[in-house]
């Protein structure tokens, strides 16, 4: 049983039948592969003595032996209940890359930012555009039918097994293109694109300015930038122990997303990238059912890491899951469309202009 719970395991223990105190630890070292400390045994005979959910039965002295009374039988069936509903709400597995990218695509979530970003690009007819980080061209489609007809839509990936979705998923799509290319050296012309996008890329990247700059060196002058990043950090999940949601938070934005702050410091970024940034709309995603927010945001296998880079123990992790479970849940998180302009009164600068 994977949980720290000393008084659960006390009681899964003695699911059998009566034990006394040392029968006890050698039965939890047998379900976990580790003893309880004597204090850790103690402490939870104590309290579940006292809620009445074991009793002691007659015997010798310290050797009397304990029991589950019926309410410790119910609790226990009640929290293995609650274990094999954890294991049945939280992906446990990492979802293929392209396949997690589809499924946020046809999400409430996504749809709501998604849309916000694309009338902000204001794509038109014979428009070229550039999708940074297109993946398996989950957007591609939508981009092309808003540049035509006579644009041109190109889509941009690091990762040849992406491209080659994305070129397999757009075959005859008209006016449309994929390049197999980091977004950090764009194998484009300056001033050839009318409309360039990211999409929760920038998280990602080794380089924020330097993808900006190639972005403001590849947009015509008066080209527009439109980019949706979250801001990690505002990722707020409610637990009755807000030290230890702060804790998975910060776990998140240190350990797991290399620029977990980029949704917030784009405008500053941009600015300094040389555009003008008309507008920042914020887009904040609420979630009040734990499957669907899991899914999206991978609730256990980030709290898994957590418990393995210290920052959390492995009893609130256990405490948090089991909340996250029961609920009832909440959780929200921030993401930014910020629009930039590439000034149109200048022409876009090379590298080695600054």
């Amino acid at each position: 049983m994977r949980t720290n719970d000393a008084q659960m395991l006390v009681l899964s223990a003695l699911a059998d039948g009566p034990l006394h105190g040392y029968a006890v630890n050698t039965a939890i070292e047998r379900l976990t592969g580790a003893r309880l400390g004597r204090g850790s045994l103690s402490s939870a005979l104590a309290r579940l003595h006292g809620k009445g959910l074991v009793e002691y039965l007659d015997g010798d002295g310290r050797r009397r032996p304990l029991a589950l009374t019926p309410a410790g039988r119910e609790a226990l069936d009640g929290g293995i209940a609650s274990l094999a509903q954890a294991a049945e709400i939280f992906e446990k597995a990492v979802p293929d890359k392209a396949l997690y990218l589809d499924r946020l695509s046809a999400t409430q979530v996504a749809h709501t930012y998604k849309e916000a970003a694309l009338r902000a690009l204001a794509v038109r007819p014979g428009h070229v555009v550039l999708d940074l980080g297109c993946g398996p061209a989950t957007d591609l489609g939508v981009l092309a039918r808003a540049a035509a007809p006579g644009g041109r839509v190109i889509g941009v990936d690091s990762d040849p097994g992406m491209t080659r979705r994305a070129l397999a998923r757009t075959a005859g799509l008209p006016g449309t293109g994929v390049l197999t290319a980091d977004v950090h050296a764009l194998p484009l012309p300056a001033g050839s694109a009318d409309r360039l996008r990211t999409d929760r890329v920038l998280q990602h990247v080794e380089d924020v300015p330097a993808v900006l700059a190639e972005a403001r060196r590849v947009l015509r002058p008066g080209g527009r930038l439109v980019m949706a990043e979250p801001d990690w950090d505002s990722l707020a999940v409610d637990h009755p122990d807000p030290e230890i949601a702060r804790a998975y938070t910060r776990h998140i934005t240190d350990r797991i997303v290399r620029n977990a702050l980029v949704g917030r410091q784009l405008p500053r970024l941009a600015g300094q990238a040389g555009f003008a940034v008309p507008s920042v709309a914020p887009v904040t995603s609420v979630f009040r059912e734990v499957h669907a927010a899991d899914r999206i945001l991978g609730l256990h296998r980030n709290t898994e890491r957590a418990v393995a880079a210290g920052y959390l123990t492995r009893g609130q992790a256990d405490s948090w899951l089991d909340h996250l479970t029961r609920g009832p849940f909440l959780a929200a998180v921030t993401l930014y469309v910020v629009t930039a302009e590439s000034p149109s009164d200048s022409p876009a600068r090379s590298p080695e202009e600054g």
